[in-house]
């Protein structure tokens, strides 16, 4: 799973997620892209989810692009903790994902087994997806 090397600060604040990606929005390396819908965050296990579905499904032939990284980490107190005595442990790690943001990339494929790798990896996504071609702005719901 993907975990930062080191941070400046172990604990963040939740932070927001309004408007639109503003970078990482077009598909650059691949042939094809998975595309965030909505916001969310996206856990290291999902993201490493949808990247072994991805190259499972092309048999390792072609290239696959992950194109997001969870710096974020996230706390939670334990269970059955009365409230205060400060901020819980980091447990896990999350990419933040805002509508328009291209995940991950796919390229050395056919379009069909492009487009059934990047569906199976949306399928390990918690948010809403579409499939994306290089070339031109044409979307497929996924």
């Amino acid at each position: 799973m993907l975990i930062p090397k080191r941070v400046k600060y172990r604990r963040v604040h939740r932070g927001r997620m309004k408007g639109k990606a503003l970078r990482g929005n077009t598909v650059n390396q691949g042939d094809y892209g998975l595309v965030a819908v909505e916001p969310g965050w996206i856990k290291s296990n999902q993201i490493e989810a949808a990247r072994v579905a991805m190259t499972r499904y092309i048999k390792r032939g072609g290239n696959v692009w992950v194109k997001i990284f969870p710096h974020k980490p996230v706390t939670k107190k334990p269970a059955e903790t009365r409230m205060g005595s400060g901020k819980g442990s980091p447990e896990f790690w999350v990419a933040v994902v805002k509508p328009g943001r291209v995940m991950f990339e796919i390229g050395g494929v056919s379009e069909e087994d492009a487009k059934e790798a990047l569906r199976l990896a949306s399928y390990k996504m918690p948010i809403k997806c579409k499939i994306m071609a290089r070339e031109s702005g044409e979307t497929n719901e996924g």
